[in-house]
């Protein structure tokens, strides 16, 4: 028995009126000065940070007590008086050698655990638990115990700094590694890559906004750990960086110079996070398409 061939109707055809431009809309439009100098975020932060500062200066203003908070413009002018003629600059590079020096051996460290973790199921073990006893505990608990081992000076510094940084930076790349596709990683299986090849070559690339991510909270921690440190080791020792100007300027009732202290840190953490991560960032994650 033949089926017959099943006959195709035509459709009917039809002719389309094009509209006119002017039902479309405005298609281009020329943006003003403005709105081109506002389509960068530097700038936007800028007028932020302005902003603040116009708060903070109406504000010390209106209670008129530099003892409590001095205006924005009295902590300028301490901060280039501690630079200039006080020990402000000197100690700033001497807590940022320290902060640098603990922080990249922290971060050295958080690569060989979350290496052996992917590459061992003994070593994915052993960092979830030493992440779930240690990443839990104050770095600024460890100082005494620190000063114990290792006297009073800057290595009792650069381990509470390890600490703080390490647990972090571990978590997060771990995280990342964690979440990487299996279509990913049989890619590079598929390619023969073992060992380091394979974490450098496929697992990095593909965590490295969980990675970038780890590496800025490991740097905030960093600080705070620098600081509340360099308060009791300065204390004890009557010398020190960042901390111990803060903590000799709050005994002499000197609030601008403390407040001085203060910016001084969130400068150069808005330096590092709008300069060299920002500069990571648009060099890895945003070229390959992995952020907006």
């Amino acid at each position: 028995m033949t089926v017959p061939a099943r006959q195709l109707v035509p459709r009917p055809g039809y002719e389309r009126e094009p509209q006119s431009t002017d039902a479309i809309g405005e298609i281009k439009r020329t943006l003003t000065p403005f709105q081109k100098i506002m389509k960068f975020a530097v700038f936007r932060q800028t007028l932020i940070l302005i902003g603040i500062a116009l708060i903070w200066q109406v504000y010390a203003v209106s209670i008129n007590n530099e003892l409590m908070l001095p205006s924005f413009t009295s902590t300028l002018d301490a901060l280039w008086t501690a630079v200039v003629h006080g020990p402000l600059l000197e100690r700033t590079l001497y807590s940022f050698e320290i902060l640098v020096m603990g922080y990249v051996i922290g971060v050295l460290l958080a690569g060989v655990l979350v290496s052996a973790s992917v590459s061992t199921q003994f070593g994915n073990d052993l960092l979830a638990l030493l992440t779930a006893m240690f990443n839990p505990l104050p770095a600024i608990a460890l100082l005494p115990l620190a000063l114990l081992w290792f006297g009073i000076g800057a290595p009792s510094i650069v381990f509470v700094i390890v600490h703080s940084v390490l647990w972090a930076v571990a978590l997060n790349t771990h995280t990342g590694f964690r979440s990487v596709s299996e279509t990913t990683r049989m890619a590079g299986q598929s390619f023969g890559l073992t060992g380091l090849r394979y974490i450098l070559g496929i697992l990095v690339p593909a965590a490295f906004p969980s990675i970038l991510s780890g590496l800025k909270i490991g740097w905030a921690f960093a600080w705070r750990t620098l600081i509340a440190a360099e308060l009791v080791f300065g204390a004890t020792s009557r010398s020190g960086g960042l901390g111990w100007f803060i903590f000799e300027n709050r005994n002499s009732l000197e609030t601008p110079a403390v407040f001085a202290g203060l910016l001084t840190v969130i400068i150069l953490g808005l330096f590092v996070e709008g300069v060299i991560f920002a500069a990571i960032e648009r060099r890895s994650v945003r070229r390959w398409g992995m952020q907006r």
